[in-house]
């Protein structure tokens, strides 16, 4: 075969390489972008549902065809996008091998002295030292030890019904959900993450961020409510610097829940450190009945 046709075929060939590179990337993009933009949408409807379901049980078959939806829908996502990704990776092998076929058939038919002003001269010593080595990556936040979540789903099974008992487990042993945790049980049962999901945030004692190291509970029942509660809550977040939109402190050692009752309404307004009850409060007394526990803690 002649240097060139020899020339015109491996053109060809990294020119169709390269449009199928181009091609899976833009596939990809839309993709991800397309996902990026229904999320949303998803997010409202699953979260209507979950508040039919509490208003009315026979909604919950919806719920789940709603849950097994999005579940199909994004594992078929993940294998369009899986088998896109090889097709990518082989046109861009393919690309690269038909440009390198290109670049040797010029060089072949370059003059001797053409060739000889093209050589890369060989790097000195200096040149190919090693890099220095890149500084160290601050340690980030240490990771929960799982080994409890392989202990817990042992005991409580695998299947898609021992979902909410493994839930309540690691929330008693960690004092809330960690997302590390909650990966786990998805890599070891057969509950989907949809499943995990929704549970989590349909029942409202399962907390997905940590919590401080006292949980003061305020009482917002009808008692409390009508006896002020809502200016004594709202003095102790100010008190406790618990920025808004969030229930804990940035320290980390109170973390402020609004609760039905307490079953102490003669007390009205009422709140509870930990284990310690405090009654007939106030804005300006709220705080106190906090001190006067954390004081004993550290006598």
């Amino acid at each position: 075969m002649r240097a060139e046709t020899q020339r015109r075929k491996a053109v060809a060939a990294a020119r169709a390489a390269l449009a199928l590179t181009a091609l899976c990337v833009l596939v990809l993009t839309v993709d991800y972008v397309v996902a990026r933009v229904r999320a949303p949408g998803d997010d409202a409807r699953i979260l209507e549902l979950q508040k039919q379901v509490q208003a009315d049980a026979s909604s919950a078959p919806k719920l789940a065809a709603a849950h097994d939806a999005m579940t199909l829908a994004r594992r078929a996502r993940k294998v369009r996008s899986d088998w896109i990704s090889i097709l990518l990776i082989a046109s861009a092998a393919a690309f690269i091998a038909g440009s390198k076929w290109v670049i040797a058939l010029d060089a072949g038919n370059r003059p001797p002295a053409a060739a000889k002003l093209v050589q890369i001269e060989p790097a000195s010593p200096a040149q190919t030292a090693a890099p220095p080595p890149p500084p160290a990556k601050e340690a980030g936040p240490a990771e929960p030890d799982l080994s409890f979540v392989d202990t817990i789903v042992a005991r409580e099974g695998r299947s898609p019904e021992a979902a909410i008992s493994i839930l309540q487990a690691i929330q008693e042993h960690y004092r809330y959900l960690p997302d590390a945790a909650l990966a786990r049980v998805c890599e070891i049962t057969d509950i989907r993450p949809a499943q995990i999901a929704g549970t989590s945030s349909f029942y409202s004692r399962f907390r997905r961020s940590p919590v401080g190291r006292h949980i003061v509970r305020v009482c917002h029942g009808t008692a409390c409510h009508v006896s002020g509660a809502r200016p004594v809550t709202e003095e102790l977040r100010r008190q406790l610097r618990i920025p808004e939109g969030e229930d804990t402190d940035p320290e980390r050692m109170f973390t402020i829940e609004e609760v039905a009752c307490l079953g102490c309404c003669s007390l009205a307004p009422v709140l509870m450190v930990d284990e310690h009850t405090s009654g007939n409060l106030t804005p300006a007394t709220a705080y106190a009945a906090i001190d006067a526990v954390t004081e004993k803690e550290s006598a």
